[in-house]
């Protein structure tokens, strides 16, 4: 009798693992592509503030050099400084990244309390003009302006996840950053400083 109820129950556990098999699989992709989206955010929310400690910090130093250059080729511009930081764990930066840069080394608009700082937005190596627009907004004037003046690096990064596709992104198409199809995500990050 025990033999005649084993092999009417032999196939059971087959079937329950090729049911509950791509429940699993979609959510193990799920989880790496969530992964990827805070490795994302991370590296995205430290680079404008690192950038922007660097464009800040030229006469403070004790060399008490001036500041820094705003955008450009070269490797000593804020702008390349934070293209650099996001390279270490994104992928390509130099095309997918848009960085803006305000600065009063850029030159400044505005007189008095309305004193504000110009932007300069960089993909790669390559600028627009001054006040061009960009990914981000010319700061407002410092509360304290004319004796300060805001600082300000916006990053705007796009990226695909990992895995294209809805139901494997389910995670991300909640977010406001993601389009509906899941296939590609858009962030913008700031930070601003003043300075003297």
């Amino acid at each position: 009798m025990n033999t005649k109820r084993m092999r009417g129950n032999a196939g059971q556990a087959l079937i329950e693992t090729a049911l509950m098999l791509p429940i699993l699989l979609v959510m193990l992709v799920n989880a790496v592509n969530l992964g990827y989206f805070f490795l994302v955010v991370l590296n995205i929310t430290a680079a404008p503030r690192s950038g922007l400690l660097y464009a800040i910090v030229g006469p403070s130093s004790p060399a008490a050099t001036n500041y820094p250059a705003a955008g450009g080729a070269s490797t000593t511009t804020v702008s390349y400084l934070t293209q650099q930081d996001l390279t270490g764990a994104l992928y390509n930066p130099a095309a997918n990244a848009t960085v803006q840069v305000c600065s009063q080394v850029i030159g400044t608009n505005g007189s008095g309390s309305a004193l504000k700082s110009n932007c300069i937005s960089c993909t790669g190596g390559t600028c627009g003009s001054v006040n061009s627009g960009g990914t981000g907004e010319i700061p407002d004037a410092d509360p304290e302006a004319p004796s300060f003046v805001l600082h300000r690096v916006d990053v705007g990064y796009t990226f695909s996840p990992l895995i294209p596709g809805w139901p494997f992104n389910l995670a991300l198409l909640s977010t406001s950053v993601c389009n509906a199809g899941g296939t590609s995500c858009t962030f913008h990050r700031f930070a601003e400083m003043r300075g003297m």
